[in-house]
């Protein structure tokens, strides 16, 4: 099948699907001594490797119709419906970010949302615009005022028993960088910087497909941020919802300061797991690049829980420091934070210390700074918006959370 030598698939992951790819339509079937992990992968491969973004194509463009593909009987073994559920999850993820901002603004990401929520008999709450100020968002509401299409902070609740599980996702829709305008350069990919907040409404559609017992909240502050005369300004002060004041050194790090006020939302219910999922900063991309996603905890009992279901899922992740010695960058003097301490180093590590101080009450807290982005075509990935982290967290649920 061309799956390459042992060297080579250590080098990467989802071989199989890179093979199915040459198969003629078809029935397939996987023949030989696949451990249950292998074949759930080469499965889930399978599955991915069928993805196509064609929303914006030609009928005479679009690629060969589902019934030209091969398809694969389920290995032995394996949970297909599991399969099934985390294939819809990855599915919902790279659709919302493959959509462009023109299609998938504050009002768009909210109607995905809600559809996710109605799918599932899911309870949900939206603050919008000016509301957004009398509840104490004013991050969230700063940073998304210069648009048009008013700022908003999702809120859906699903699940009657069980742990609590929060998951809140940047939802920044596009991102031009505010007043500190983004080179082109630097703009083109700016679509995906909502990527945080599609992992997590993927992360949910897989939860609640799985029925997973525990009381799930999800929470998507959903902006753009743009110019215009009433936008934020380097050196404004904001008041965040946990009382703490934020001097602004740069809006174009406005991603942390919505996430801010979403964490501390998260906060006041003290949930058992919080997570935060967040294309954050260009500093991890530069330190891990598109393929790993670093993360941050607290815990080494929850660290070690998600590292190792993301090697057993082929959903690689890598711990990063909460380090303590930084904090001294993250406070200005003049208010309480800086949003973007000047001197470019540690720039993930500082952002991650910037959003823990928004959780002060609740016992684990998680934070995925992912880039959210494929850069170019590779077995069950094609090029785009991808999911990274989600699968790794639902592996580790039964663990972390005792389900």
């Amino acid at each position: 099948l061309g799956m390459g030598d042992a060297a080579t698939r250590r080098r990467g992951r989802f071989h199989v699907a890179r093979a199915c790819a040459g198969l003629p339509a078809g029935t397939w079937r996987l023949a030989g001594d696949l451990d249950p992990g292998a074949a759930a992968e080469a499965a889930l491969g399978w599955l991915l490797a069928g993805y196509r973004f064609e929303r914006y194509r030609s009928a005479a463009g679009s690629a060969q119709p589902a019934s030209k593909h091969p398809r694969l009987v389920a290995p032995a073994g394996v949970d297909s419906a599991r399969l099934l559920a985390i294939a819809g999850g990855e599915v919902l993820t790279r659709d919302l970010i493959n959509t462009p901002a023109s299609d998938m603004g504050p009002a768009e990401l909210e109607a995905a949302f809600l559809a996710l929520a109605d799918e599932f008999g899911a309870a949900t709450r939206v603050i919008r615009g000016d509301d957004l100020l009398a509840e104490g968002f004013a991050m969230i509401h700063a940073v998304g005022r210069a648009s048009p299409r008013a700022p908003r902070l999702l809120d859906l609740r699903w699940g009657s028993g069980g742990p609590r599980l929060t998951l809140v996702g940047k939802g920044v829709c596009f991102d031009t960088g505010g007043l500190d305008l983004k080179p082109a350069a630097s703009m083109g990919l700016m679509k995906k910087d909502m990527g945080g907040a599609a992992t997590v409404m993927g992360l949910a559609r897989m939860i609640m497909a799985l029925g997973l017992r525990l009381r799930l909240r999800v929470l998507v502050p959903a902006v753009e941020n743009a110019v215009a005369g009433n936008a934020i300004r380097p050196q404004d002060i904001l008041i965040s919802r946990k009382g703490l004041s934020v001097e602004i050194n740069n809006t174009d790090a406005e991603g942390r300061l919505v996430l801010a006020d979403a964490l501390a939302l998260a906060d006041e219910e003290k949930p058992d797991l919080l997570v935060s999922m967040a294309t954050l900063t260009g500093a991890a991309r530069v330190a891990l690049g598109p393929d790993l996603a670093p993360f941050y905890c607290d815990s080494d009992r929850t660290a070690a829980a998600i590292h190792a279901a993301g090697a057993a899922v082929a959903d690689p992740v890598w711990r990063m420091p909460f380090w303590a010695p930084y904090e001294a960058m993250i406070e200005p003097g003049i208010a309480d934070l800086d949003n973007a301490p000047s001197g470019g180093m540690a720039g993930s590590v500082t952002a991650a210390l910037f959003l823990r101080r928004f959780v002060t009450a609740t016992p684990d807290y998680l934070h995925f700074d992912i880039y959210g982005w494929q850069p170019k075509d590779a077995p069950a990935r094609p090029k785009g918006g991808v999911g990274q982290g989600a699968r790794a967290i639902l592996a580790a649920l039964p663990g972390v959370l005792g389900l």
